[in-house]
């Protein structure tokens, strides 16, 4: 286990150094550099003196080579720069704005998950019933559907039919407000969750359609146990593994695909951070918040294969 564990971190390691080789080669490929970002059209206005400074301040001389070895370099000791565009350092804006896409998330992934695993398993149980064809819905339109239509139209629905629009009022925390919290986050959560539940219902009622008929369930029931042991502590629990591999994937998707559903709905995380930076050509910004989303998505996936080790012991060897 230990050996298992060590080979996926040092994996997880040479991948994040793989994405933050490809950030920051694609940024240096766009036009343009540190300088003329924080500038603008007055460069053209610097002295040769003063532009042979700022290049040796902003590291835009340097070899490429050496440029990004300073760049991994602070990044590892916590230093993620200073914003080009607001002059303020990189670590306190996604200081600020993580906790937001964090809650998102993890909302999305509580909406997600009770939506997909309930459909999925009374689904599985009644297959062409009422339950069963209301939840193939629900996955038709989850998977079929891209969350920016789905958010755009439930903005527009809201704002036209009860003048409502929660994120008109700045985003509140979770401890300032926690009502107001809960209105701002509750319909993109919804919109992000959909897909996750889309995901997980087919998930779960493949799986639970597989273990319905296996001797071990059948002997649950000729035991003469409740219906809902059996269902429960036999049937979903056999089903387990793929649902909380999928719910991994679908966690490590929710980091960044908060980009565009935070912009719909005006919510100051990441994704709407990530956005501004890359219009405003602020590397340090694009570079540091790329490299979190990268960072979540593997230690999630990690995290998952370590859990479905623990709950099913045939897949430790």
């Amino acid at each position: 286990m230990l050996i298992a564990l060590g080979r996926r971190l040092l994996s997880m390691l040479v991948t994040l150094f793989g994405v933050a080789v490809i950030i920051f080669l694609v940024l240096r490929m766009l036009p343009g550099n540190a300088l003329t970002a924080s500038l603008g059209v007055s460069t053209g206005l610097l002295s040769h003196a003063q532009l042979v400074a700022l290049d040796h301040y902003y590291g835009v001389g340097q070899p490429v080579l050496s440029q990004f070895g300073s760049w991994l370099g602070s990044v590892l000791t916590g230093n993620l720069g200073v914003s080009l565009s607001s002059r303020t350092s990189v670590a306190s804006l996604v200081g600020s704005a993580l906790p937001v896409t964090l809650e998102l998330a993890i909302g999305s992934m509580v909406i997600g998950v009770l939506i997909g695993v309930l459909f999925g398993v009374f689904g599985a149980l009644r297959p062409g019933r009422v339950v069963d064809n209301l939840g193939q819905g629900v996955a038709v339109v989850g998977l079929g559907v891209p969350s920016f239509i789905i958010g755009t139209g439930l903005v527009t629905f809201l704002a036209s039919t009860f003048h409502y629009f929660p994120s008109s009022q700045g985003f509140a925390s979770l401890f300032r407000d926690p009502w107001l919290n809960l209105q701002q986050i509750f319909f993109p959560a919804l919109t992000l969750g959909l897909g996750v539940a889309a995901a997980l219902l087919r998930t779960t009622r493949a799986a639970m359609l597989e273990v319905i008929g296996l001797n071990y369930a059948r002997t649950a029931r000729g035991k003469g146990l409740a219906r809902r042991q059996v269902v429960w502590k036999h049937l979903f629990l056999g089903a387990l593994v793929p649902v909380l591999t999928m719910s991994g994937i679908q966690l490590g998707y929710l980091l960044g695909g908060t980009v565009v559903v935070e912009q719909i709905f005006v919510l100051p995380g990441l994704g709407r951070l990530l956005v501004t930076a890359i219009n405003n050509r602020d590397f340090p910004v694009v570079q540091s918040v790329t490299l979190i989303f990268a960072s979540g998505f593997v230690v999630v996936n990690m995290l998952t294969d370590v859990a479905y080790t623990l709950i099913d012991p045939r897949t430790r060897s």
